[in-house]
């Protein structure tokens, strides 16, 4: 029976409170690093993660090298890549050893398209980007498996990267969510994650939140409710004829066994304008992209043996006696800092979306500044002096292969540095 010792969840600042949009720089990746972060924020051991998504971004290679490095994890760690929906995470949490991390992460889980007009979202499919992780433990919120129907109902297809939508919405109802809520042979859900609220909420008992998602995070959403709340009871999920359900205990009374939950969810502010210009991207070199990995997504600095002194990014050194030294260790940097000079850029740059903004960041407690780009924040919308912090998101995609690095996220408000650093 797992055990649930924390919950981190994340959803991207564009958008409006029901539906949020992934930024241009970010992706299933960038937002499963965040709710990881989250989840982690009071430490605990990982030996496993589950990353499950609609969404991943390299289908012909691996993602797990950028999400452990981002999450500052052994890379040696085993990383299990699932295609899938709301049913597919919740098998995964329900079937988890103790210390397995499971994520969840969609950037438009329904396939429609987001845009804000007047402030309000106009929406094809229902959709919405974020991302929940689950931290399983020996001890905490006990949960066990209520169902598993496997039926097929293919109303949504893609092969080729071509999609075919046969979708009726009385066929999915009828013959998808309702005949396998009755094969599940289960009482009335708390929670129902996969579909449009207003469904959801007339197959559930009481009043249930509305979720951010209806993708592969959604069930966790719901979860991360539920722990909050206290509330025991099903929490199923479908996806088209697919059904999955966990029941979730009791509260755990003892505070050194409750369920942790850290929410990263900003205010929702409206989609800024750009422009995007059409020409020739910047070819990638694999080679430099090896060579810069670690230190880039890791977040770390050079430091040769006998100094001080970081280099970022990582370089060698030409000693007194004219020797090279090449021995540097890397040391992860902190990840809050101070806006130390800004500037707007309004040029147009083909594979970019402009204007956007840059700056020098001081990092806190090193000698270590670096210039990145400004996320989370419409351009021009940083000062000098301004507090934030570093997190990782898709700075490029070259070459169909996309490059990840840091940028600089400035606080909320009323964020205080120790609450998310």
């Amino acid at each position: 029976m797992p055990h649930v010792a924390s919950i981190g969840t994340y959803l991207p600042c564009w958008g409006v409170p029901v539906r949020r949009v992934a930024g241009d720089d970010e992706d299933a990746i960038t937002m499963a690093v965040e709710a990881g972060r989250a989840a982690l924020t009071d430490g605990g051991a990982v030996e496993r993660l589950v990353l499950v998504s609609r969404d991943l971004p390299l289908t012909e290679s691996s993602n797990a090298a950028v999400l452990l490095a981002g999450l500052g994890l052994d890379p040696e760690l085993e990383v299990v890549e699932r295609l899938g929906g709301a049913p597919a995470a919740l098998d995964a949490l329900s079937s988890a050893r103790p210390r397995t991390l499971i994520i969840g992460a969609d950037v438009d889980p329904a396939g429609g398209s987001a845009r804000l007009d007047g402030g309000e979202a106009k929406l094809g499919p229902p959709c919405g980007a974020g991302a929940v992780a689950v931290l399983t433990a020996e001890d905490g919120l006990r949960i066990r498996t209520a169902a598993r129907i496997a039926r097929s109902l293919p109303v949504r297809t893609r092969n080729a990267g071509v999609v075919h939508d046969y979708g009726d919405p009385r066929l999915l109802h009828e013959r998808g969510v309702v005949a396998s809520l009755g094969a599940a042979w289960v009482q009335t859900p708390v929670m129902l994650a996969g579909l449009e609220h207003a469904r959801a909420a007339e197959m559930c008992s009481g009043d249930p939140d509305p979720l951010p998602t209806i993708g592969a995070s959604s069930g966790l959403f719901a979860l991360a409710t539920l722990a909050e709340t206290r509330t025991p009871g099903p929490l199923l999920a479908v996806e088209q004829a697919n059904l999955s359900g966990i029941i979730v205990a009791e509260g755990p009374e003892a505070p050194e066994t409750q369920v942790r939950v850290h929410r990263r969810e900003p205010v929702a502010r409206p989609l800024p304008d750009h422009v995007s210009t059409p020409g020739a991207d910047l070819p990638i070199s694999l080679a430099a992209y090896e060579r810069a990995f670690e230190a880039k997504v890791r977040w770390e600095a050079g430091k040769q043996p006998g100094s001080d002194e970081l280099d970022f990014p990582p370089r060698y050194r030409v000693g007194d006696d004219c020797a090279l030294s090449t021995s540097y260790e890397l040391v992860e940097l902190p990840r809050v800092g101070t806006v130390y000079t800004e500037v707007t850029v309004q040029m147009p740059v083909p594979g970019l979306l402009t204007p956007y903004s840059l700056v020098i960041v001081e990092l806190d407690d090193v000698a270590v500044r670096a210039l990145v780009k400004v996320t989370g924040a419409p351009a021009g919308g940083v000062w000098i002096g301004d507090r934030g912090r570093m997190v990782l998101r898709r700075v490029a995609v070259r070459s169909g292969v996309p490059d990840y690095g840091y940028a600089f996220e400035p606080f909320e408000p009323a964020q205080q540095p120790e609450a998310v650093a």
